[in-house]
């Protein structure tokens, strides 16, 4: 997807969005094209995708975020709110790498990387980062797997 096309998508679902009156939607893409524009203006050229999608993304973790610190203090309304929104981005991502391809491609890292253990996490992940640009992954997860992966090396 590139990013015209992303720009195109958010601007004809905010268009559908004004006209269905669906506030929360509207709402949404409107902070999310705001987003665009202003990664737009600070790179001073048309965004890649990979920028578009790592926009998306930042978003979205910044919703997830906060419902989690919502949640923590009582204000389930306001978790909700914010999980709705993470929702509604989450459409603009490509689906999410499956857990047994992640697998596959940590397995790869630490072969390539010769690693035998924790201390070597740092050659197993600059191995296993470019492989993961622009795909849909929890970063938490891909660290918590090597050193997984590590520890029964």
């Amino acid at each position: 997807m590139t990013d015209a096309t992303l720009v195109a998508r958010v601007n004809a679902d905010l268009a559908t969005a004004l006209r269905a009156r669906e506030q929360e939607t509207l709402g949404t893409l409107r902070m999310l094209k705001s987003a665009l524009t202003n990664k737009r203006v600070e790179v001073m050229r048309d965004l890649e995708d990979r920028e578009a999608l790592q926009v998306v993304t930042t978003l979205v973790k910044q919703r997830k975020d906060s419902a989690t610190q919502f949640a923590a203090a009582g204000r389930s309304e306001l978790a909700e709110k914010e999980q709705r929104e993470a929702a509604i981005l989450e459409r603009y991502l490509p689906a999410a790498l499956d857990a047994s391809a992640l697998a596959a491609l940590i397995d790869q890292a630490v072969t390539e990387s010769g690693a035998t253990g924790p201390k070597d996490m740092g050659k197993v992940m600059k191995v296993l980062m470019p492989r993961l640009a622009g795909q849909v992954v929890d970063g938490k997860a891909v660290n918590d797997q090597v050193k997984a992966r590590l520890g029964a090396a």
